[in-house]
């Protein structure tokens, strides 16, 4: 592995021209990939609130067991995460995101013969297994390629993948749920059709994806050589004001109060993720199909809001505020779709004004972690970040299944949800500016 050199501060700007024209051929190289297989990814883990529409009856789920079946998914997550990520950085991204897809599309398909709920628990805790470490592995990847002042909105379109992912898996679980094929059910298609996409990407990620800029044939020699010294003059400008060793990085304060601050926010995320369709359909009465179109409506309010708000920030070059906002309109729009339940279309409104702050915060939230650290510190970090956050994907579907059975009304647990998002957004404001992240100065003239 060639030796790559170290940059100071007096060294010359590069041509502008070529970086410009280094940073577009980046994005346009790797984000649309990027982004298809994150939105085949997030179906996979998602489609089960559209199957529920019609599994329960076939296999026997009441709502409590709804939300563990679908929760239960992120305790095999968490507990690969970090291996994951270390993977990512030390050995080669491209293979082992490789590996992570094809697992997840075989258990994805497979999930479409399950015939009891204990082998529908089983089913969703392997394919959290399988899945763990895409999401941080590919966090990471970006800090292979794009700067810090231009990270927050490659996160951003990275992310827009979880919006989209709704916006159009919702329709098309609705319209998968209505078929009848070779003796299964619908709900049973929903999870083979939206599996088989997997087991084909994960083949050409191999092909596709480069590890680092220094082996990309697809960049000219002075691409190359402007964004690896880029990344180098970066790297080298935090270690001047901190290296942190792994164990280090796992103890960070920042580092905890983000993982707390991500577990509550997932609590909120996955609650509304899983139960909003069943929410929608029990307020407005309509059939499948019309309620899987009404579901998508907040998702579109969450993507715009995600391209707006990573924007913002990276302009800013501001990161906790454009976070912790976005996490108030959360609590604010689960609060007052709690208090408008009873009409239908402001109560959707509502749930468009939390999704837009669930998906806002998540470009600056998740440049704030490669802010401060580097190399493998940032990878274990991004992985504690992602398993420990990722627990509330378990608990928030599963405590509103709980108090929905409990008390026979969804918005107990829809109020839960909105003092998760609250008590993020309070963490997030917690974490301390980082001299060598939101403070580490770009160099002048781009």
């Amino acid at each position: 592995m060639p030796t790559l050199p170290v940059i100071t501060a007096e060294q010359p700007v590069p041509d502008s021209a070529v970086a410009e024209r280094a940073r577009r051929r980046i994005t346009r190289r790797l984000m649309p990939f990027l982004i298809c297989l994150f939105v085949i990814a997030f179906i996979d883990r998602v489609n089960v609130g559209y199957a529920v529409l019609g599994m329960p009856k076939e296999i026997g789920l009441d709502a409590e067991a709804q939300g563990l079946g679908a929760g239960i998914f992120f305790i095999g997550y968490f507990l690969l995460e970090i291996p994951g990520t270390l993977l990512v950085e030390n050995w080669s991204a491209r293979l082992w995101l490789a590996r992570i897809i094809i697992s997840w599309g075989l258990l994805a398909v497979l999930t479409g013969f399950i015939r009891t709920p204990t082998q529908f628990y089983v089913a969703r805790f392997i394919l959290g297994a399988a899945e763990a470490g895409f999401f941080p592995g590919v966090i990471v990847y970006l800090s292979h390629w794009f700067r810090q002042r231009d990270r927050a909105k490659a996160v951003a379109m990275f992310m827009v993948a979880i919006p989209v992912a709704n916006i159009f898996g919702s329709p098309v679980s609705g319209l998968i749920l209505g078929v009848h094929w070779l003796g299964l059910e619908g709900w049973r298609w929903v999870f083979i059709l939206e599996g088989v996409p997997a087991l084909v990407f994960g083949v050409a990620t191999v092909y596709y994806l480069t590890d680092w800029p220094r082996e990309a044939g697809w960049l000219d020699a002075g691409e190359r050589e402007w964004i690896t010294r880029e990344l180098e003059r970066e790297k080298q400008a935090r270690k001047a004001v901190r290296t942190y060793s792994v164990l280090e990085a796992l103890r960070h304060r920042n580092v905890l109060l983000l993982a707390l601050a991500y577990f509550c926010s997932l609590t909120s995320v996955y609650g509304i993720n899983f139960w909003l369709p069943t929410i929608v359909k029990g307020l407005s009465g309509l059939s499948n199909l019309p309620v899987t179109f009404v579901a998508s409506l907040p998702y579109c309010a969450g993507l715009a809001a995600m391209l707006f708000v990573g924007w913002s920030s990276d302009r800013t070059d501001e990161r906790r505020w454009h976070a912790a906002v976005s996490l108030f309109a959360v609590c604010l729009g689960l609060v007052s779709s709690a208090v408008v339940s009873q009409r239908v279309g402001l109560a959707v409104a509502m749930f468009c004004v939390a999704c837009a702050g669930l998906y806002g915060y998540l470009p600056s939230f998740w440049s704030l972690p490669t802010a401060f650290l580097t190399e493998s510190a940032a990878a274990v970090a991004v992985g504690l970040i992602n398993s420990v956050g990722n627990l509330g994907g378990f608990v928030g579907p599963y405590v509103v299944g709980y108090l929905t059975k409990r008390t026979g009304s969804f918005f107990p647990g829809v109020i839960y949800l909105a003092c998760s998002a609250l008590a993020s957004a309070c963490l997030i404001l917690c974490v301390r500016h980082s001299r060598g992240g939101e403070a580490l100065a770009p160099p002048s003239g781009l």
